[in-house]
């Protein structure tokens, strides 16, 4: 794994220390566009473990408008024990008033077994810049308001680790404040590098998640994909880790 975050983080700072400043290619009109990705990994031997996660990345523009849809999914085995299993569905429609500056609106959900939430659901609108945006390099900053609901849930294990019971808390909503950067540059024709993070932030609670990917092309609609993803939650509940991560490395299709 440390291997893997190494060879991503050289990759970001060389594509910022060689930006491209070519014309952007116009994005197509009234269509949906996007990307899938599947990943599978199985091993046996001292250790049984298997994996599994897919992802949909979907896209729509109609000037002034633009809509994303992120719908993913994660399941793992230990030994035979389910360790993973996590659930996420975004959507964010963009208004644009010049070539730069935007309003958006988002709706976030997520159901994760093994984080000590039944799920964490939230809501946002605000104001989107984008710092760059041409056929090379494209880079949007935004910060909003908005509501946060979750509901936090223990986790009973027997002596194994499987989880034999979950025992759901209480429901709980605040206001919080939201920051997002979306960041993408092709390193070479076949090669793109992205970053994706997400911050909010509400009374007593922190919620950071980023995910780093880079992607190799081995035709023009399949990709070799290998991405890093961080969850940080300042206030797990009690018994569980505030750090959660993933290391994928999956088939991606582009349509």
């Amino acid at each position: 794994m440390q291997r893997t975050v190494r060879l991503l983080a050289g990759a970001l700072f060389l594509a910022a220390a060689c930006p491209s400043w070519a014309d952007p290619a116009p994005p197509p009109m009234g269509v949906w566009t996007g990307k899938g990705q599947f990943g599978f990994l199985s091993s046996s031997g001292n250790t049984d473990a298997k994996a599994i996660n897919a992802n949909l990345d979907m896209t729509y523009t109609q000037d002034p408008w633009k809509h994303q849809l992120h719908l993913g999914g994660l399941y793992g085995e230990n030994s035979n024990i389910v360790s993973a299993e996590r659930w996420d569905a975004r959507w964010q429609s963009n208004y644009s008033f010049t070539s730069a500056l935007f309003v958006f609106g988002e709706l976030r959900y997520e159901h994760d077994l093994f984080d000590g939430f039944q799920y964490q659901g939230s809501g946002a609108a605000g104001l989107g810049y984008k710092v760059f945006d041409t056929d090379s390099i494209k880079l949007s900053v935004q910060l909003g308001a908005g509501y946060r609901e979750l509901r936090s849930e223990d986790l009973v294990k027997d002596e194994a680790g499987a989880v034999i019971q979950r025992i759901p808390g209480q429901s709980s909503g605040n206001a919080m404040m939201t920051a997002g950067l979306d960041y993408a540059q092709k390193l070479t024709t076949t090669t793109t590098l992205t970053d994706t993070l997400s911050v909010q932030v509400a009374s007593g609670n922190k919620l950071l998640t980023n995910s780093l990917g880079l992607a190799v092309k081995i035709s023009t609609r399949l990709a070799l994909a290998l991405g890093y993803a961080i969850k940080d939650n300042t206030q797990p509940p009690a018994g569980l880790k505030k750090l959660d991560t993933a290391t994928t490395v999956n088939l991606q299709y582009l349509f």
